[in-house]
């Protein structure tokens, strides 16, 4: 049975964004009737900022670790248990002063963890999460595609391009829905605005 992971950044319910991620999602599960979708709203539920008590937690020795050492990492745990579940992920980044919302950053925080995600060896870091795939979707207020005048001021890409293969995960596709501020300008209606992106969407997800 296949798993897909739907993890969303934006406070916004009816963000774009979140409208992007719910069409992957049905036309996702229209594909795998019998597949399961773990769902995991950033937003409502952030993770904690990491502390010295987490730091120093997760540096112990599993056998070493006290019980307030285990209740701290609890939460990563589980974040990383639901990474380990998937076999697909999806993303929904609404971009916040060119990089991703503050928390998807305490996310990461939280599953980047050595031994767990990722382990040294003989030839430097190991991703453990390999054999799934993520694709990442991502509203933007301006246009910052590669070659447009603003296209240096995306860190959204580049970042979690990095962070997903430094943790295994390297078969990541990106769709954008720049230039969002036109919907709120009144220059476009929400509905034409979004047509072509959810197409690349339901393709991806089909």
């Amino acid at each position: 049975m296949a798993t897909l992971l739907h993890v969303d950044s934006s406070p916004l319910q009816s963000s774009i964004s979140r409208e992007l991620t719910n069409e992957f999602v049905k036309t996702w599960q229209a594909k795998n009737p019998a597949g399961k979708v773990i769902a995991r709203d950033l937003a409502a539920n952030p993770s904690k900022p990491l502390n010295q008590t987490w730091i120093g937690a997760a540096f112990t020795p599993e056998g070493g670790r006290t019980e307030e050492q285990k209740a701290v990492l609890a939460p990563s745990d589980a974040l990383i248990a639901e990474l380990e579940k998937a076999d697909e992920i999806v993303i929904g980044v609404a971009m916040h002063n060119f990089s991703i919302p503050s928390v998807l950053k305490l996310y990461i925080d939280q599953v980047v963890r050595s031994g767990k995600t990722f382990a040294y060896g003989a030839n430097g870091p190991q991703g453990l999460l390999q054999g799934k795939k993520a694709t990442v979707l991502v509203a933007s207020g301006g246009v910052y595609e590669a070659g447009t005048p603003a296209g240096t001021m995306n860190f959204v890409e580049p970042y979690l391009r990095a962070v997903l293969g430094f943790i295994g995960i390297t078969d990541v596709r990106f769709v954008t829905a720049g230039g969002a501020a036109q919907i709120m300008m009144g220059a476009v209606d929400r509905e034409s605005f979004l047509k072509p992106t959810l197409e690349q969407v339901r393709a991806l997800a089909a």
